[in-house]
């Protein structure tokens, strides 16, 4: 794959082979995060896990202290009350079964996050297939199966992230913004590894996090010395 000249200056500012602190990789990818726009700032941490075994599975949230950078968009499948109390704590989209052929039929899918009351998880599976593989469904484990909708949305808005095992048992999360200060990146990545740690497989034997990337939209990745984390 060919990179293009900033990518390769951003490589030359370090040793792609080595193994950083959270520190000095927060640095260096800050440092290297030279695209025209506010960069995302990412983690991607290969886990010991076998997703294949359903007691080796991880799925969360948890609810970053500096927020993402990012605006949310907030969709909220409710009805009378619940759909009010949505509208008030700031939900851009509220609805029930009218909502269903606009996503299945029209393709709309103008939302980031779907937070559903748990009566409604019957119309809601209905768009398993489209929300599905895009990791939009609601689930409880991640707090968006919920009747306290205007906490679920409060919090999503105040940075909360879902974090879960893709096919190749990677979890891959934002954490910021390259506008974010050093510090602010640092809570958040502690914040969030705090949280995985938690969610450790009892069934998971032998090394939990095996590698741990940095990386920002358009630059290299950064290795962190994953030996802090054990």
């Amino acid at each position: 794959m060919k990179r293009g000249k900033r990518y390769q200056d951003a490589v030359k500012n370090y040793d792609r082979a080595n193994q950083y602190d959270t520190a000095e990789a927060i640095s260096l990818v800050k440092k290297n995060a030279a695209a025209k726009f506010d960069e995302t700032i990412e983690v991607h941490i290969r886990t010991g896990c076998d997703g294949r075994h359903a007691d080796q599975q991880i799925r969360g949230a948890v609810v970053l202290p500096h927020g993402t950078g990012k605006k949310v968009r907030v969709l909220v499948f409710a009805k009378n009350a619940k759909a009010d109390e949505a509208t008030a704590a700031g939900a851009e989209y509220v609805g029930a079964e009218e909502l269903i052929p606009k996503i299945q039929n029209e393709g709309w899918l103008d939302f980031d996050v779907v937070v559903a009351t748990p009566d409604m998880m019957g119309v809601v599976g209905r768009l398993g297939r489209v929300l599905g593989p895009k990791g939009l469904m609601p689930n409880p484990k991640a707090g968006t199966v919920t009747m306290d909708v205007a906490k679920a949305i409060q919090d999503i808005k105040a940075g909360k992230i879902e974090y879960r095992l893709d096919k190749t048992n990677i979890i891959h999360v934002p954490i910021g913004k390259a506008s974010f200060t050093e510090e602010q990146l640092g809570d958040n990545f502690q914040t969030l590894i705090d949280a995985i740690q938690k969610a450790r497989p009892a069934a998971v034997k032998g090394q939990f996090l095996k590698s741990i990337t940095l990386t920002s939209t358009m630059g290299p990745g950064v290795k962190l010395n994953t030996a802090k984390f054990v």
